[in-house]
């Protein structure tokens, strides 16, 4: 057993707690650091030549914060109030979810968590992990699309390779699905795979089903074309527009980086495809989920920008979903983006009568409906793994949405053009 886990259960949490605290500290340096604006307020960014003196106990979470009020008069009234926070809802965010992920096993169905929760203690911890790296990435992306409606690459594109690697490496690191064997009880905890709920067929596997392999290579190269630095303008027509897209990627020296990681990702992805078994499936399965998730968003924006004539979503959305994709898989996208447009809508309106603010950033509702899947997962699935075990409909049903999305938009156009 994990040593970890055979410490009193007060003490794990404990642990955590500070743990999450150290979390909220680097979320907090990326939110200012990774900015397009970077302010110096994280003790841990280089501090403005004109603050007093840093000392040593100002980098301490939570109460390092009330040392760094001396800086008031160059960050504002309540700058710190903000930090301080965050690492305080990291720390106890954590420990919670922590009891709730691995103590009470909340993420598997009740019929299963009294049988198989003393056994899978190291897989559930492994879990844990996954969703808090997630969870501090998607608070990093938060915090800076609230504050400038951008979502950094630095913060999406780490996040994706480490969800691919975690899911290589540790296919425990996926959601659980808890297994039944024959009609008796569940007995078995697998994890969530491309497939699910239905079997796992063979020409899915590794060596030698070079379909698997086209499959994953593809939604590789596709993320990889995504993060290429390139324009897109039609103003001038459309061979202008690709003419213009072509010079900057070619000019840019982002594009030679992203080649090169094209080319190494496709070097790992086919070595975990020779090897196959387990971790080829848990691979393939984020690789899917990493398309799947930033497709959505991407063809909404595409629809959008078409039927209402300007830009609807920002293409860092599209990134943050393909990093949840990475970490989650295919199927938890779908319903994150059935469940982002409720929270969206209710806090859009508040945002929209309180500050009159009609650009909402729509990354930190894709965040929180990610949240919710993730907390509620067992109820979730057990709810949706009927839909999904439709197979190829699903996806079918989703064009169709985006279909019906498309003329909704454009009639909506159509009827704001006559009433002005």
């Amino acid at each position: 057993m994990n040593p970890f886990l055979s410490l009193p259960l007060t003490l794990q949490l404990v642990v955590v707690f500070i743990l999450g605290t150290l979390g909220g500290a680097a979320v907090n340096w990326a939110a200012y650091y990774l900015a397009w604006n970077r302010r110096p307020i994280s003790p841990w960014s280089a501090p403005d030549p004109s603050a007093p003196k840093r000392h040593a106990w100002d980098r301490l979470p939570v109460i390092g914060w009330l040392g760094l009020r001396r800086e008031v008069a160059l960050h504002g009234p309540g700058f710190w109030v903000r930090p301080m926070l965050v690492e305080i809802v990291m720390g106890v965010g954590l420990a919670w979810l922590y009891w709730w992920e691995v103590d009470a096993a909340g993420l598997l169905p009740n019929i299963a968590r009294a049988n198989l929760a003393p056994l899978v203690g190291d897989i559930l911890q492994t879990q844990f992990v996954a969703h808090a790296i997630l969870i501090a990435l998607m608070l990093a992306g938060s915090l800076i699309d609230a504050d400038e409606k951008i979502i950094p690459d630095e913060i999406t594109v780490s996040g994706t390779l480490i969800g691919l690697l975690l899911a290589a490496a540790w296919p425990a690191s996926l959601l659980p699905v808890v297994q039944p064997m024959g009609n008796g009880p569940p007995a078995s905890l697998g994890y969530l795979r491309l497939t699910s709920p239905l079997e796992w067929p063979a020409w899915l596997d590794g060596r030698p089903w070079r379909e698997s392999l086209a499959i994953a290579l593809g939604c590789w190269w596709l993320w990889c074309v995504a993060i290429l630095p390139r324009t897109w303008y039609t103003r001038h027509g459309c061979l202008r527009a690709v003419r213009l897209c072509c010079a900057r990627v070619i000019r840019e020296r982002a594009t030679y980086r992203i080649l090169r990681l094209a080319l190494f990702g496709a070097l790992a992805v086919l070595l975990v495809w020779y090897r196959g078994g387990v971790n080829w499936e848990s691979l393939l399965t984020a690789l899917v989920g990493m398309a799947v998730g930033g497709g959505l968003i991407w063809s909404v924006r595409i629809i959008g920008a078409v039927a209402l004539g300007r830009e609807a979503m920002g293409f860092g959305d599209v990134m943050l979903m393909a990093m949840i994709g990475a970490f989650l898989g295919w199927q938890p996208c779908l319903m994150i983006f059935f469940l982002a447009p409720v929270a969206g809508l209710f806090i859009g309106l508040v945002r929209l009568l309180l500050v009159r603010d009609r650009e909402i950033p729509y990354g930190p509702f894709l965040c929180l409906a990610t949240l919710c899947v993730i907390v509620w997962w067992s109820a979730i699935w057990e709810w949706g793994q009927d839909i999904f075990a439709l197979g190829w409909l699903v996806p079918a049903a989703m064009l169709c949405c985006l279909i019906l999305m498309a003329g909704m938009l454009a009639i909506w156009r159509l009827i704001v053009t006559v009433l002005r």
